[in-house]
């Protein structure tokens, strides 16, 4: 027997207002069919003043919690990853933690940009075979609509909101179920190509994205193919062996990059970018979720999960559901 955390439930949350190609050109330099050529991207979900990361990331939450048969009692931990907290403190997860009516447990926020979840799943698998908690609510949820520079159409046009959440729960195992390796990397010595020009510390200001497109796509390309790579390595497993892959969803060109890189064929892919946009530490878990209510990921499947953002930051997991 094994104990590992095992994903239990899935859930996900967007903002009410969607926001399509052509209603973004009424008030940005651009057109459907530039933004589509070069991002993939159709629509994204904007929040609206009463929706913050914490009422997305809880909402999410919330739906994942059904899915796994759980109450908000039975949560030991709460890991909300995020660029775009409600507040510099406290942790949107202690806001999250409170939404939910979750009495007393662990609860704190991840910040590694686009990788905040793959980092925090990290983090809960480790904590969560330790003994820290039996139950954990992992959470990507992000605002990025409120430090987009809506002036500069090569970045606003690419960010949406939304939140997705899983339930990862530690259980003895006799087989290969559950989370079965991590692997995460940083290298900040590229932070100017893809940052926020503020910050309390800084400027005393929350600032806007700023991004140097080019580059980040040549480093993500390279760096995604290379962590699936080790991933897969570490459990003794190949490409030909994934039955789903779940990558953060930037741009459809760097994730049909990526899979061609891999050999992955695209139909073993799961794509949302088209729908959300890049919703940066929310869009793995949001297109998780898609595809598990949608019935494609299916218990037993082998499922890698992977991501790269600012930092530059960058990770993947692997996991048979």
């Amino acid at each position: 027997m094994t104990l590992r955390a095992i994903l239990a439930g899935t859930g996900s949350a967007l903002p009410r207002t969607r926001v399509s190609n052509a209603e973004l050109a009424e008030r940005v330099d651009t057109s459907d069919e530039w933004i589509v050529e070069r991002t993939g991207i159709r629509f994204r979900h904007i929040a609206e003043p009463d929706e913050t990361t914490a009422t997305l990331g809880a909402d999410a939450a919330k739906e994942a919690l059904a899915a796994a048969g759980l109450q908000p009692a039975d949560i030991g931990l709460i890991i909300v990853a995020t660029a775009t907290p409600d507040n510099t403190f406290p942790a949107s997860a202690t806001k999250v933690q409170a939404l939910l009516g979750a009495p007393d447990c662990i609860a704190f926020d991840v910040a590694a940009v686009c990788s905040g979840f793959l980092y925090a799943v990290s983090v809960a698998d480790s904590m969560l075979r330790t003994g820290a908690a039996k139950h954990a609510l992992v959470i990507g949820s992000e605002t990025f609509s409120r430090i987009l520079d809506w002036e500069d159409r090569t970045t606003c046009v690419l960010f949406g909101d939304g939140a997705g959440a899983v339930v990862l729960s530690a259980e003895e195992v006799e087989d290969d179920r559950g989370i079965l390796a991590t692997r995460l990397h940083a290298e900040g010595k590229y932070t100017d190509m893809l940052y926020v020009d503020g910050g309390p510390s800084t400027t005393g200001t929350v600032g806007h994205v700023r991004m140097q497109g080019r580059e980040v796509f040549r480093h993500a390309v390279t760096n995604l193919a290379a962590v699936l790579g080790e991933v897969l390595a570490d459990v003794g497993l190949s490409a030909d062996d994934i039955d789903w892959v779940v990558p953060h969803q930037a741009n459809r060109r760097i994730i049909d990059a990526t899979a061609k890189k891999l050999g992955l064929p695209a139909e073993r892919v799961v794509l949302t970018v088209d729908q959300h946009a890049n919703t940066s530490a929310a869009s793995v878990p949001l297109a998780l979720d898609l595809a598990v209510r949608d019935g494609r990921i299916k218990r037993g499947d082998l499922v890698v999960l992977e991501a790269m953002g600012g930092g530059f930051t960058w990770g993947a997991a692997i996991l048979r559901v």
